[in-house]
């Protein structure tokens, strides 16, 4: 999910516009890759996605695939009652779907349901939905680098023990410019995704993440200090 810079224009990157007001110009990278981006803006939708089980058992579908409510228990030492009432809440709100897979007895398989989705940039959201998305986004960051460091420090030697690049840099950019970096992004990823038969058989599940956010301007305003980067390569 993406949480795309903020604009008062509805019709700009980063946004789900009527088609009836966008030109081949103006199509974001989601939807020249054929996948048009939809914006969560439903404070019940948002409030849904912010509890932070069901944000562990989103990540875990995304990341190990189809799984029953048994099987998410155990990988997340939740009780099953829980499991299966997060996944119904889940499924309502469209971010899981049951795989029609039928296991032994009366086994739901579920999995993750892909997709662009993007959040309302906060100069439009309303005060009580900027105090679930400050939720939401805590809890999410949090997980995300708790996950980066334990994956990092468990890593078995190999090929693979490289596989951890980040990357830390400074950029001068407007408004605009920025939506189109971000775009740009989401093009890129996109360019990397492919069918599960055309995918080779070494490869992994990579999670990425993006973060991007203004410096605070302070009285001298910006110094030549801007291009700076500091990266670690796999």
């Amino acid at each position: 999910m993406a949480q795309t810079p903020g604009a008062a224009d509805p019709t700009e990157p980063g946004r789900a516009s009527p088609a009836s007001e966008e030109t081949a110009s103006e199509k974001t990278a989601s939807e020249e890759a054929g996948r048009a981006p939809v914006e969560l803006s439903d404070l019940a939708t948002l409030k849904a996605l912010a509890q932070p089980r069901r944000q562990r058992m989103l990540q875990h579908l995304t990341v190990h695939g189809p799984a029953t409510s048994a099987t998410l228990a155990r990988a997340l030492g939740l009780n099953t009652g829980a499991t299966s009432y997060h996944l119904r809440e889940l499924a309502r709100y469209g971010f899981v779907e049951e795989t029609g897979a039928q296991g032994q007895g009366r086994e739901r398989w579920w999995r993750a349901v892909p997709g662009d989705r993007r959040f309302p940039p906060r100069s439009r959201q309303s005060p009580e939905m900027r105090l679930v998305m400050d939720e939401l986004n805590h809890h999410a960051y949090a997980a995300d680098l708790e996950l980066f460091e334990q994956l990092q420090q468990h890593a078995v030697d190999g090929p693979w023990a490289d596989a951890f690049p980040y990357s830390r840099g400074t950029i001068r950019l407007t408004l605009p410019e920025l939506r189109a970096f971000f775009e740009e992004y989401i093009a890129l990823l996109n360019r990397y995704k492919r069918p599960e038969a055309d995918t080779p058989a070494d490869a992994r599940t990579v999670l990425t993440r993006f973060l991007a956010f203004p410096a605070q301007a302070d009285a001298a305003g910006d110094t030549d200090e801007h291009n700076r980067r500091e990266a670690q390569t796999p």
